[in-house]
């Protein structure tokens, strides 16, 4: 949906009976392999990288409690790390589904994007990736922090795990809603074919934001939304479950200073 360019699209449901009318069902899981091998890697980066600023900045401040203004801070700052992570596999994946592909595979287009602009080809759409990152991440934390300030008091381990998910859920609805005009840049950007000695379409994250404005309406920049979100906002929710579950097991194998 990112990738068609025009003011008409075919919605979430029309593009799945386009896909599986002209390309068959298996072409629904095209470019799997890369957010697959990325998934794991990445919510690590994420959570990670976000203990590590929200730590820096509370020394830098000299707060002593996270505030709402650091923990939007601090989200977009492990956005930031995240996303040089993400990059190549973002790229790989946007190659494979783009209607047009003609890739073997994963590993083709990693070995085509080496040969013809060496290592950096594989950063192609850093800087869509940067900032697509840096929203999700400011406004998933930001919001988490938030919605738990607003939340009952949890008195049961169930009802901590539902705060979790409530305000996982509002925090990846919330970064979604903020990110997506990024998010189709990112994919307009790494999924142009580009020819030596002439200047993309979109190129530059803020230029092509007012590119897709102009020619498509406001409309477009939020191009695939319904599926991110409805894959985003639920996940966010998960994610956070997940992430403070596993974080209580180690806390009490480990202890308090180990964790």
């Amino acid at each position: 949906m990112q990738l068609e360019t025009g003011k008409t699209s075919h919605g979430l449901v029309g593009s799945f009976r386009t896909i599986i009318r002209e390309e068959g069902v298996g072409r629904l899981y095209r470019g799997l392999v890369p957010p697959f091998l990325l998934e794991a890697p990445k919510r690590a980066v994420k959570f990670a990288t976000n203990d590590f600023w929200g730590q820096t900045y509370l020394n830098l401040t000299g707060e002593t409690k996270m505030t709402q203004n650091l923990s939007v801070l601090t989200g977009c700052s492990a956005g930031a790390t995240e996303s040089f992570v993400v990059v190549p596999f973002e790229l790989v994946k946007i190659k494979l589904q783009d209607k047009t592909s003609t890739f073997k595979g994963p590993m083709d287009v990693v070995k085509q994007a080496i040969k013809k602009d060496g290592l950096l080809g594989l950063y192609v759409g850093m800087k869509s990736t940067f900032w697509r990152h840096v929203w999700w991440n400011g406004g998933y934390f930001g919001c988490i922090f938030q919605v738990r300030t607003l939340l009952p008091k949890a008195e049961t381990q169930q009802a901590q795990l539902m705060n979790n998910f409530i305000s996982g859920a509002i925090g990846g609805f919330a970064g979604t809603l903020l990110n997506t005009p990024f998010d189709v840049v990112k994919s307009r950007i790494q999924g142009t074919t580009r020819v030596p000695g002439v200047v993309p379409k979109y190129n530059w994250t803020y230029p092509a934001l007012v590119t897709i404005f102009r020619e498509e309406g406001p409309a477009a920049l939020y191009k695939g939304f319904v599926p991110k979100v409805l894959r985003l906002a639920p996940g966010g929710g998960v994610l956070l479950l997940v992430v403070e579950f596993t974080l209580g097991v180690f806390r009490k194998a480990l202890g308090p200073p180990y964790i």
